[in-house]
Formats: structure tokens, C-alpha cells, sequence
């Protein structure tokens, strides 16, 4: 079991911090009382879900005193002999000042007579001793929140394509788009198996269709194309942060040919070591 307590100055990027965590499959609790933690491993490490794994706890000053807890919680599992890491999310006074300006939101300690800046001492006085036990420490004073996502991936995947999960769809032009589909590209261009007999009831499932469609000269380069297209784009928007691409490949009735390149794209992508997977939409369909 992985348990990840996410924790640091308020403003500094801890929401942030847990979508990316939970993009890499990681269970997210928000805002967890301290004196909650043990239990919730407990409950964790007796469970028989796989989802619960790998666990991350965000807990920080929202519950005032409380926080004060989160050191017992911390020996409580050492004493249960459940391991846990601590990332620590940190940002420079003056950076924190202009974020809370912009959202106009007021700090967690402010009562309203205190003032930001204070509240921001106050806070740094109360984490100091979590800061210094942290395993990770991440500044987000300058991160954007792509890179902050990719520092998150390094440690704790390693491998950023990872993060990344890929869906081809083949569908079919006649029933209609895949609203989901980030990129699209049109295979009506190449022949159409339909036209013939012992085809025609078949799907690109069957290697006989395979052989037809992949036979034709524009439909090699097409391939061709199509894989150098992607194994452009997929680095970019791994950089940029996005974790879930959709991919459409659409022909006319969607049995055929975008079914072949489809799987074809599927084998491709999963071959490069990125999580993908394939769902043929208007298979079925007459």
C-alpha cells in the first residue's frame, strides 16, 4: 500500500497537487482531519479494493488546532508499521500575496483582523516541523500547472507517459461524431471492404478485411502518416499536462476500415509503453 500525505502552505497548489495524483490513479481525500489518517489506513490496508492501494491525503491549517493532530496520525502509522511518504508544497510570501489578490479569497488563519501576510507567518510557523520531515518539497512559486503535474509524475510514476491514458474510437461517419474525441481523422479515402460480398458481413476484426484494407498502397502511407502524426503529438500534450487523449478514426458505417486502423493505432501507441486502450462505437451496427 502507498500512502501520500500532501500537505504545505495554503495557496501554494494543493488541489492542484491532488488532481495530478489522482490522474495517475492515486485515491484522493480531501481536506482529512489528522486524527483521521490511521483510521482511514486501517480501513485501507484491510480493504480488499484495488483502488485503495494507492492513497493521498491532503490535510493542512483549514482546521486550525486540529492540524496539530497530524504528528500523532504520523506515529500512529508508524506504530501500525504502514509506510507513507510526505510532499510538502511550498511557495515564496510574495507570490502567495499576489495569488490570494487575484482570487481574492481570504487565508485560512485570517480572522479579519490578522491580515495575509500575517497569516502566512502563522502558517509557516505552524508547518515548520512537517516541512522538515517531508520526503518531497516541492516550490510552485514559478511552476505552471502542467509543470507542476510533471514534477508530481516523476516522483511518484517515474515515467511520465504513464500518466498519460489514450482511447481510440472507430466509428462511423452515418451515426455521427464521438463527442469525446480530441482528434479525428477521416479513413473514407481508402477502398471501401463493404463493396465486396465476401467482405461485407465482416468487420475489421477479421484478418481477411485487414488484408484488404492494408493491401492498397494510400492505405500503407496512410498508416504511415497517421503513426508519425501521433508519435508527435502524444510527447506534447504529455508536457502540457493532459492526461487523457481520444483518438477517432472514422469511416462510413464504422465496421471496417476505421476498425483496422483503430487496432492498428492501438497496437502502435501500447508498443511506445503509454497506457491505451480501443473501443470500436458503430461495430455492430447495421
Amino acid at each position: 500500500m502507498e500512502i501520500v500525505i500532501v500537505t504545505g502552505l495554503s495557496g501554494s497548489g494543493k488541489s492542484r497537487a491532488m488532481v495530478a495524483l489522482e490522474d495517475i490513479g492515486y485515491f484522493c481525500i480531501d481536506n482529512m482531519p489528522p486524527q483521521l489518517i490511521p483510521k482511514i489506513s486501517e480501513i485501507c490496508t484491510n480493504g480488499k479494493n484495488e483502488k485503495l492501494s494507492k492513497v493521498a491525503i491532503a490535510t493542512d491549517v483549514r482546521g486550525g488546532d486540529l492540524f496539530y493532530a497530524l504528528y500523532d496520525g504520523l506515529d500512529e502509522l508508524k506504530k501500525q508499521n504502514i509506510s507513507y511518504k510526505i510532499l510538502f508544497l511550498d511557495c515564496v510570501d510574495a507570490v502567495l500575496m499576489n495569488r490570494y489578490k487575484e482570487t481574492r479569497r481570504k487565508h485560512p488563519l485570517d480572522d479579519g483582523m490578522l491580515g495575509t501576510q500575517s497569516a502566512i507567518n502563522a502558517e509557516r510557523a505552524m508547518l515548520r516541523r512537517i516541512r522538515e520531515s517531508a520526503d518531497y518539497i516541492i516550490d510552485t512559486s514559478f511552476l505552471s500547472p502542467s509543470q507542476l503535474k510533471e514534477r508530481i509524475i516523476s516522483l511518484f510514476l517515474g515515467d511520465k507517459r504513464k500518466s498519460m491514458i489514450v482511447r481510440c474510437v472507430s466509428f462511423g461517419f452515418k451515426y455521427g461524431l464521438p463527442n469525446e474525441a480530441d482528434l479525428v481523422f477521416d479513413v473514407r479515402c481508402i477502398p471501401n471492404p463493404f463493396y465486396i460480398d465476401a467482405l461485407k458481413d465482416k468487420t475489421g476484426l477479421d484478418e481477411s478485411v485487414y488484408d484488404y484494407v492494408m493491401k492498397w498502397p494510400q492505405a500503407q502511407i496512410y498508416e504511415k502518416k497517421l503513426v508519425d502524426m501521433i508519435d508527435y503529438l502524444i510527447p506534447l500534450y504529455i508536457d502540457e499536462g493532459k492526461s487523457q487523449l481520444v483518438i477517432a478514426i472514422g469511416c462510413t458505417g464504422g465496421k471496417h476500415r476505421s476498425v483496422v486502423f483503430s487496432e492498428i493505432l492501438k497496437k502502435h501507441i501500447s508498443e511506445n509503453g503509454i497506457n491505451v486502450s480501443v473501443n470500436h462505437r458503430d461495430i455492430d451496427k447495421n
